[in-house]
């Protein structure tokens, strides 16, 4: 297990401070504000720890409302919104500086059986072995003189691996723009078999690469282009167990943007083509 992947795991052991009250740290990171997927992260984490172990989240809804500051801690407050009999609802908001900088509502249900199909068709691509590391990518298209590289290149607790372009490459090659991404994703280590940790962490790498499909369609890159942006709201939906130990295929879209804002929208598939996750995003997109 690399010491990003163990960060990780770390942060995400919540501490306790009261009853539905939980602290969590950020990364010694100041480059960026607080990464959003760890937010939602740790909110989903404070939300499982007050419902039974029987109960498995099937959806959360979330809105990124402050920028978070990774100098301090953040407060997680859980609502106990319902207990029924079937499922549980929970409301949490992530406080700094006095102030909700998150907001998520998540449900939780009982394992049931009933009718069942899938529409959904995982992409022909090639296999995750056969790609680079996302950070090899990298610092190939960056070069050497990038004021970015140092921070592109640091060890990443999931191995990313793209099977469609980059945004900094379609940024200089107009003909690699498009508006779908595909990418392999795995956290390199053999993990727990809590079902809550997993789904822990697809939920932090959900937001690692959905705004970037936004980007792509335009031929725009962080770093490289005069444009800034942030997430605005997120929602998952969890259809089948699965191990994210185990490669998954993240297959997003953009079907709009306009307004400062773009729509991206994504569906992580097991290596046998199972859907496993379903995944809504809207993000702020300004260009100056």
């Amino acid at each position: 297990m690399n010491e990003a992947l163990k960060e990780l795991l770390d942060l995400l052991d919540l501490e306790q401070i009261e009853l539905d009250i939980f602290r969590g740290r950020s990364p010694e990171e100041r480059i960026q504000r607080v990464f959003g997927g760890q937010v939602a992260a740790q909110a989903l984490v404070a939300a499982g720890r007050t419902v039974p172990p029987e109960r498995h989240v099937h959806s959360l809804h979330a809105y990124f409302i402050r920028p978070g500051d990774p100098a301090i801690p953040i407060v997680y407050h859980v609502e106990r919104v319902r207990d029924g009999r079937s499922f549980a609802t929970r409301r949490i908001s992530a406080i700094q500086h006095g102030k909700v900088i998150f907001s998520m509502s998540a449900s939780f249900h009982i394992v049931e059986t009933g009718v069942g199909h899938q529409a959904a068709v995982m992409p022909e691509v090639v296999e995750p072995e056969s790609l680079p590391m996302l950070q090899d990518r990298i610092l190939e298209v960056v070069g050497e003189n990038s004021p970015w590289r140092e921070w592109l290149s640091r060890p990443r607790p999931v191995d990313v691996r793209y099977v469609t372009p980059l945004t900094w490459e379609a940024h200089r090659d107009p003909a690699l723009r498009g508006s779908k991404t595909n990418v392999w994703f795995r956290y390199d280590a053999e993990l727990p078999d809590d079902p809550l940790l997993h789904v822990v962490l697809a939920a932090y790498a959900s937001d690692f690469t959905l705004v970037d499909t936004v980007l792509l369609t335009h031929g725009l890159a962080w770093g490289a282009s005069n444009v800034s942006g942030a997430s605005l709201d997120h929602a998952m939906w969890f259809h089948r167990p699965f191990r994210v130990d185990d490669w998954m295929l993240y297959a997003q879209e953009s079907p709009w943007s306009g307004a400062a804002r773009g729509l991206a929208r994504g569906e992580m598939f097991t290596r046998s083509g199972e859907l496993a996750v379903s995944v809504v995003q809207e993000a702020m997109i300004r260009v100056s």
